[in-house]
């Protein structure tokens, strides 16, 4: 099977994904309200940190939501990641995912369509996310190139999740079980990250975790490019890691799907 047909079946499987995506009028409509509410509650609720000025040289800026928005960026992949994994429930239940199996499809093209199709949505929301942010008064440094930069890494984050939650649902069989898992994954990595917080302010053992954990590696880089500006030799890292990370977390989601299948 030549790599022309593999990439038109991704595309329809991808395809397939954003048409029921657009379908959902309540869904689309979250995507919006819920950073709003994130960035407008949360932002204002922590705004008074920057007051103190020890408080504001561990944030690295002088305005908390210019600090947090790209913390909200990745909770947003998390979150819309880590469910992704529903979608091959979904169509297991409802006898579709039969119906693709015995279509002249490649296989992987199944799991790596609704990653990409998960990866646009990680990155529309993270792009609203940045609209909203530059109304309340956000300031990028790095301008439009940056914020594509930071829409692209959220991309990428969400592509993650979505892997994990694609490998978990690959051998699961009801909703339910990946919800709790992935509900159970979720506060654990969002609360050892430096989401919301530096690390810097953090108690050494948490610190610890935090730099390992790879949410904080898709911060960082954010937080850089936003707040600093493009100092490659402080994101080339954290950068490089995840799309290490991306990786290996496709290519064990194909894997599991592959095995479940068979």
């Amino acid at each position: 099977m030549s790599w022309t047909v593999i990439f038109n079946d991704i595309y329809w499987v991808f395809w397939r994904e954003i048409k029921k995506f657009t379908q959902q009028r309540a869904r689309i409509l979250m995507l919006v309200v819920q950073p709003l509410v994130w960035l407008v509650l949360m932002g204002n609720s922590m705004a008074g940190l920057t007051r103190n000025p020890i408080a504001a040289k561990m944030l690295g800026t002088g305005n908390y939501l210019t600090f947090m928005t790209p913390g909200i960026m990745i909770m947003t992949a998390l979150f819309g990641g880590v469910f992704g994994g529903t979608s091959i429930l979904w169509d297991r239940r409802l006898g579709f995912l039969n119906k693709m199996l015995s279509a002249p499809i490649h296989r992987a093209a199944i799991p790596l369509g609704k990653l990409m199709s998960i990866g646009l949505q990680t990155m529309m929301q993270a792009l609203i996310i940045a609209i909203i942010s530059l109304f309340l008064g956000v300031h990028v440094v790095t301008g439009i190139p940056g914020i594509i930069f930071l829409v692209f890494i959220a991309g990428m984050f969400g592509i993650i999740m979505a892997s994990i939650s694609l490998a978990l649902a690959a051998n699961l069989k009801s909703i339910e079980s990946l919800m709790a898992i992935s509900n159970f994954l979720t506060m654990p990595l969002m609360l050892t990250s430096n989401a919301m917080f530096p690390i810097s302010a953090m108690p050494a053992w948490l610190s610890v975790i935090a730099r390992l954990n790879p949410l904080s590696y898709a911060v960082s880089a954010m937080r850089t490019i936003a707040t600093q500006g493009w100092l490659f030799h402080a994101i080339w890292m954290p950068v490089l890691l995840l799309i290490i990370i991306a990786l290996i977390t496709v290519s064990i989601s194909i894997m599991m799907f592959y095995r479940s299948v068979s």
